[in-house]
């Protein structure tokens, strides 16, 4: 049987202001998928149809939980068979993909069948893949290596001297591996090599036999598990001893926290994959991209204009030329420009050098060190209940547009510090304040006192739509004290 561990972690910062700390790349539909699925949606959609399949291990983190569930559940709903089992493995705290892999492979392994193998096909929540059969071939080429006790990573035929992949020399075919087509080829890693300048690249591309370390991998559970108990001990003595503390949260597998913050944060490669003696690399053409900065997505983008220019949403370009423009929320216009990224979002405008969108990253930081939200969050915000959308703010206030979905409800709350006064503008809203419970139909309202326990609910079949203005002298969204919620949020 194949498990798939997909990994969801991480935040995509060279992907801002699309990217943000609470709905990063992997859960945003950035375009690049014509039926509007996220990149996790698609990395999961990707695996119907192989053989003898599992359902898959998503690993994620606290914040990302929620968006993971609901877009599991949505694919479920679109009938995406291993969508409909998946486990959610949430990480207590970042500690990079090795540590990462050795849960997904530990808990694999208490899920499955005493005496029958269990095949790791890792994957990262946030790539591309265009070419999904050429992908299903790799992966059987990739499957029997691993049987046969071999630890597999993908290498990515590249086309172009890319500077900001790592990359793998190959050496003499795996014997017994299919010397026709690349498909069928399995080939010893000679070596793992960081990433290059540009004459480097160039010279690796003329000489041949080097390919871009795409991140994904595939491996026996038991092989991964002998080979980081003997290249990272302390590692893998850290996630077993996590794992004795494993515990159920309704859709979510929570980890032993301390037992697992002893772990030593490494990647994969650097961990075990740079030094055991089994490596082996399946070259892969399948249209693979890791969409790691803009440009990346003015690569792939196969809709350029007559210019070469990328554009999405309300856009006016004049002598303009292979440049990337998104507007998210409002017209953008552009003139005289050659090689540039401009992204519009409804709090933020990027505008950068298409050959310079590596340094975005230098942006979040900043950001981050202002302690600014738009590192963090949109203006609209998912919720697991539905969503909500900052419309305005100013001294003392606070504008916000609510959507609750069918069925559900916000917990039962107070503020310390902001009155709220809720107006209905579509949809059935159950309502408790205080001691009273009661209904709001579409242009009703209500006044929700400051330190009065209220909730907000939905029992209908359709949304319930409001706008909240917030009034206090604090409007932060850590002024909630939960007293009752169905998502277990504290």
């Amino acid at each position: 049987m194949i498990t798939p561990i997909i990994l969801a972690g991480g935040v995509g910062s060279r992907l801002w202001p699309l990217s943000r700390q609470l709905n990063p790349k992997q859960f945003v539909d950035i375009g690049v998928n014509a039926d509007g699925l996220t990149l996790f949606q698609a990395t999961i959609q990707r695996l119907e149809g192989l053989a003898g399949l599992s359902p898959p291990i998503v690993i994620c983190n606290e914040e990302h939980r929620f968006l993971a569930a609901e877009q599991l559940r949505q694919l479920a709903h679109n009938g995406i068979q291993c969508a409909k089992n998946a486990m959610l493995l949430l990480e207590p705290e970042g500690r990079n993909t090795a540590p990462a892999l050795t849960l997904g492979a530990l808990l694999a392994q208490q899920a499955s069948a005493q005496g029958e193998p269990v095949v790791l096909l890792v994957l990262p929540a946030d790539h591309l893949i265009a070419d999904i059969d050429c992908f299903h071939r790799c992966v059987e080429t990739a499957r029997r290596q691993a049987l046969s006790g071999h630890l597999v990573t993908f290498g990515i035929e590249p086309a172009y001297p890319e500077t900001g992949y790592g990359y793998i020399q190959a050496g003499a075919a795996v014997t017994g591996s299919s010397a026709t087509g690349n498909d069928g080829v399995a080939m010893e890693v000679a070596r793992f090599v960081e990433k290059p300048d540009l004459p480097t690249a160039e010279h690796y591309l003329e000489q041949g036999g080097f390919f871009w370390n795409s991140g994904m991998f595939m491996m026996t559970a038991e092989g991964w598990l002998d080979e980081v108990t003997r290249y990272a001990p302390d590692m893998a003595l850290a996630c077993r001893k996590a794992c004795e503390g494993v515990g159920h949260d309704g859709d979510f597998v929570r980890v032993d926290e301390v037992q697992f913050a002893a772990s030593p944060a490494d990647s994969i490669d650097y961990a075990v994959m740079e030094k055991t003696g089994l490596a082996v690399v399946v070259p892969m053409a399948a249209g693979w991209s890791d969409l790691g900065a803009w440009d990346a997505l003015w690569e792939v983008n196969g809709t350029r204009d007559a210019d070469n220019n990328v554009v999405s949403g309300d856009v006016y370009c004049d002598q303009v030329s292979n440049c990337y423009v998104s507007a998210g929320s409002r017209l953008v216009a552009a003139i005289g420009i050659d090689h540039a990224v401009i992204v519009e979002t409804a709090d933020a405008v990027l505008v950068a050098d298409k050959r310079k969108v590596q340094d975005v990253k230098k942006v979040v930081q900043w950001l981050e060190s202002q302690s600014r939200p738009e590192a963090v969050s949109h203006t609209l915000v998912y919720r697991p209940w539905g969503s909500f959308e900052s419309l305005a703010t100013g001294p003392g206030f606070q504008v916000k547009r609510i959507r609750v979905r069918p069925g559900a409800a916000l917990s039962l709350q107070m503020h310390h510090y902001r009155a709220e006064h809720w107006v209905v503008i579509a949809g059935t809203a159950i309502v408790t304040c205080s001691e009273r419970i009661f209904t709001l139909q579409a242009n009703e309202s209500t006044f929700i006192p400051l330190g009065s326990r209220h909730r907000l609910e939905n029992k209908s079949e359709t949304w319930v739509e409001l706008i909240e203005v917030q009034t206090g002298n604090y409007l932060g969204e850590d002024d909630i004290v939960r007293f009752d919620d169905v998502y277990g949020r504290r």
